[in-house]
């Protein structure tokens, strides 16, 4: 069952748009909307526009749309009703307990609850005499038992089912601590047993603080196995858009944010003072992490391994934060692999100056660009100046480019002319390259309403119509009647706008309002983009029956094509029923 319409509308007056969407997106007037950059693609020219008239969005950049619940349901990564619950929460609406099916959000509620106590029993093992192996690990890295409490550190016992009966006697089943990923079921004998066993844990907690995963390290001296074995991704949990630690940093990360590799980094470094640190959860950072951190900070620090490995990791995390438009720079760490290796020796007076001269992100590129050049002789010096052209060559900030052209030709002994003539005719290159990519684009958009609606491919003419159709009603809801006499959903030609239009004459049959919500629950973003897309189209203010009309005679002439194509199948009964249809359709249309 839905949650009640007048708790949506009530939900929707408490949350304006515009204040759901700004601590997110940094929105400009544009007339009676407001523009932005879009959250959920890369992009330079704003193409998000907020709709405060009627509390819709739409980037016509990526499609994506809708109201506050699909955009709260979007940057947050949760479900319709979470999202509804959420907004909820913050404006002080109570949703009845029986308004909905909430299956899906107890069993997310269950995995949380499995996942608490499952942190709970490997605290619990660690402070037992038989964790003293993990404990003692962690304090010889280092960590006070302060520190060991704040990140809820723990290991988990040598035993294949001891977490299991743990569970079990709380009263989960092997079912739902299976969804959990917390124990596995044996492929050959169908048995299930506890996922991680014999090592050192570490539970991931999110922006709520809520635990969502585990991350397991062999147990020293024992690392036959895989050395870390992590959380599949579950209902709660999605390491691609998660941050171990982020729990803690996002209390104390205005300025800038770290970036380190693994866990034990993040947690040294809380622990000397820097508790505006992250790490990705055992996989190369992503476009997904890099957006949530610049929703929290004004700057990201890249402090990496300095190993091969590690230096890798950095180039691809700049470029995976190229386009988020949040400045950047690189902490390399001299002769310590990890910056929890360098606080244990040089302390946190060090580090924190080594954080104020971190290198920015132009010159950190310059640096690693001149690595395998031999840079004593012409040739050498030749191929490294190319490549600093083609780097410059990408870089918007003049005053940045001039500046360290005039380093270039001090240093090389090169004139800045040549440097700048070579860096434009690198540029101009570029920007062809670009522009025949854009027109690419345009002819083969990643992006358009065929994606949304496959059968527009094949119907063209119709799905207009359709599209206008319901464009009318959406925004003239009082010609429902007008619309139901001319034309019936079964009658529409694409599933997709038969069941939008189906959905609507559900609304208007039970009383309900005519609002982008009410398609919140049953469309994804792609398709909420759509349909606010047709509701914020231009609005046909004069002759709307006219137009309504014009529009039915449009897929109903796609309708009687469509029935023609199959007419080889048909008897000859058959044909004339077929074509008695055609004229009282034509008939019905003209009166």
């Amino acid at each position: 069952m839905a949650i009640p319409e007048e708790v949506i509308l009530e939900i929707k007056y408490r949350n304006d748009i515009e204040s759901v969407i700004s601590p997110y997106v940094s929105l400009k007037r544009a007339g009676k909307n407001l523009k932005g950059l879009c959250p959920f693609h890369n992009e330079k020219t704003p193409s998000f526009t907020v709709y405060p008239e009627n509390g819709s969005f739409y980037c016509f950049g990526c499609g994506v749309g809708g109201d506050i619940f699909t955009f709260t349901k979007t940057i947050e990564n949760l479900d319709y009703i979470e999202a509804v619950k959420l907004l909820a929460e913050r404006s002080g609406v109570t949703i009845p307990e029986n308004g909905y099916d909430d299956s899906i959000q107890k069993l997310k509620k269950t995995i949380l609850d499995i996942n608490r106590e499952t942190a709970r029993f490997y605290n619990n093992y660690l402070m037992s005499s038989n964790g003293k192996w993990a404990y003692d690990y962690y304090t010889d890295r280092g960590l006070m038992p302060g520190t060991i409490k704040r990140f809820g550190l723990g290991a988990a016992p040598d035993s294949w089912d001891a977490l299991l009966k743990y569970l079990k006697s709380l009263g989960f089943s092997e079912w739902e601590m299976e969804q959990a990923n917390v124990i596995s079921k044996s492929a050959n004998t169908g048995r299930y047993y506890d996922r991680f066993r014999n090592r050192l844990m570490f539970p991931v907690i999110n922006l709520r603080g809520n635990v969502i995963a585990f991350s397991g390290r062999a147990r020293p001296g024992e690392e036959k196995s895989a050395k870390y074995i992590n959380t599949s991704d579950t209902l709660v949990y999605k390491k691609s858009q998660n941050l171990f630690g982020i729990n803690l940093a996002k209390n104390d990360c205005a300025d800038n944010i770290i970036l380190v590799e693994g866990n034990m980094d993040v947690i040294s470094l809380h622990q000397a003072g820097f508790t505006n640190t992250v790490a990705p959860l055992g996989t190369a950072f992503t476009e997904e992490q890099a957006r949530l951190l610049s929703r929290y900070t004004k700057e990201i620090i890249v402090t990496l391994d300095s190993d091969a490995a590690g230096q890798k990791a950095v180039m691809r995390a700049l470029q995976t934060m190229k386009d988020i438009n949040i400045p950047i720079r690189v902490l390399v760490l001299p002769e310590c692999k990890d910056p929890d290796e360098y606080i244990k020796k040089h302390g946190a007076g060090r580090f924190r100056k080594l954080l104020e001269g971190a290198t920015g992100e132009i010159e950190y590129r310059l640096i690693k660009a001149a690595e395998g050049i031999d840079l004593t002789g012409d040739e050498g010096r030749l191929k490294y100046l190319n490549a600093a052209s083609e780097l410059l060559a990408s870089v918007d900030d003049a005053i940045a480019v001039d500046m360290y052209v005039g380093r270039l030709s001090e240093k090389y002994g090169v004139s800045k002319t040549a440097l700048i003539h070579k860096i434009e005719e690198i540029r101009k290159k570029n920007i062809r390259s670009t522009y025949r990519k854009e027109i690419k684009e345009i002819v083969a958009p990643k992006f358009d309403k065929r994606d949304v609606n496959p059968e527009r491919r094949n119907n063209v003419s119709a799905v207009a119509a359709e599209e206008n159709f319901l464009a009318v009603l959406l925004q003239h809801p009082n010609l429902f009647e007008t619309a139901y006499e001319l034309l019936k959903p079964e009658q529409m030609v694409t599933n997709l706008n038969r069941k939008i239009y189906s959905v609507l004459i559900n609304a208007m049959n039970s009383g309900k309002q005519v609002d982008i919500s009410l398609f919140g629950e049953e469309f994804n973003a792609s398709e909420m983009g759509y349909i606010t897309m047709l509701q914020n189209s231009a609005k046909a203010e004069k002759n709307q029956k006219e137009v309504l009309k014009d529009c039915v005679a449009g897929i109903l002439k796609q309708n009687i094509l469509n029935a023609s194509k199959q007419n080889r199948d048909m008897t000859n009964d058959e044909w004339l029923e077929h074509m008695r249809n055609i004229r009282n359709i034509k008939k019905e249309n003209r009166e």
